[in-house]
């Protein structure tokens, strides 16, 4: 007997002893899982044989787990469900991308940059379906559903897992004629005194945050619009109501047009990433990882600006 078809019998032994327990009994395992009541009877005699103890004490009626079979019940039954949900990641991940994917994401970088990415996507993997939630609130991944959430920030969830999709950058800017009236910021403190339209999705919301030296530098602001929409900020800022910080991927067009000139560009900060967020599983089903790979490969082609 070669060593292959000894693991594989050893392997059929361990099942069938569980099987049989989880069923109640030989014949009711034997009917459900499509076997005969002997060959199961043989598998668990075999195994009893191998170990040298009793697992289950039968009788017509009743069926109980010795001491040492709950034991080897516990670790047998959870090795079981991790071999299967191998067998289930390998073939998921050889296998073509198919069915729903429910993916949460920011309105605004949503609608101007993911989209194109995740239609790609669709494209290439026809089998494939997309619940995209667009919504700029804080989505719980477990209770919601959600295969995974594409966030924008320094560090992820402790109880997620997450995987680095792009680089992000924030601008500083104001209307021309705002800082002609008002006059170029210096340093980050000038904009204590000076009006700002408020994004209340930014991280800090009313206190900005820059570097300088490495150091972070927390900057209270105020003004006459706090809006939660990175799309209305930008307009009240081209509009000449304050200074605003963007993300880049919505200053940009402004900034090309002329609507904003950029300022305090040597105070901005680093770090902020695009994410791909997905609950801790042991193992990612396989249209999730296709997905990441393929918005990892997307945004190194276009990068975000």
């Amino acid at each position: 007997m070669s060593e292959r078809t000894a693991m594989a019998q050893d392997l059929a032994r361990i099942r069938a002893f569980v099987q049989v327990f989880d069923a109640g009994g030989f014949s009711a395992a034997a009917r459900a899982h499509g076997r005969s009541k002997a060959l199961l009877s043989k598998y668990v005699t075999d195994l009893e044989d191998y170990l040298g103890v009793r697992l289950m004490n039968r009788t017509t009626r009743k069926l109980n787990l010795t001491e040492a079979g709950e034991a080897y019940y516990r670790e047998a039954s959870s090795l079981l469900q991790q071999l299967d949900e191998l067998d289930a990641t390998i073939t998921d991940q050889t296998a073509e991308p198919r069915g729903l994917l429910r993916v949460s994401a920011p309105r605004n970088f949503g609608e101007s940059t993911l989209a194109p990415a995740m239609f790609e996507f669709l494209r290439q993997h026809p089998k494939v379906t997309l619940d995209l939630r667009l919504e700029d609130r804080y989505v719980d991944l477990v209770d919601e559903g959600l295969d995974l959430a594409l966030r924008i920030s320094t560090l992820p969830d402790s109880s997620l897992i997450a995987r680095k999709i792009a680089d992000m950058h924030h601008v500083a800017g104001a209307a021309p004629a705002l800082v002609e009236r008002l006059g170029m910021p210096a340093h980050p403190e000038d904009l204590r005194h000076l009006p700002c339209v408020v994004d209340v999705n930014l991280q800090g919301q009313s206190n900005w945050r820059f570097t300088e030296d490495g150091k972070t530098i927390s900057v209270p602001v105020s003004g006459p619009v706090r809006v939660n929409s990175p799309l209305a900020a930008r307009t009240a800022a081209t509009m000449g109501l304050g200074f605003v910080v963007l993300p880049s991927y919505l200053a940009e067009p402004a900034l090309a047009a002329g609507d904003l000139v950029p300022v305090l560009g040597d105070y901005l900060p680093t770090g902020q990433t695009l994410q791909a967020v997905y609950p801790h599983r042991r193992h990612l089903a396989g249209k999730v990882r296709a997905l990441i790979d393929h918005l990892v490969e997307w945004f190194a082609a276009h990068p975000i600006r």
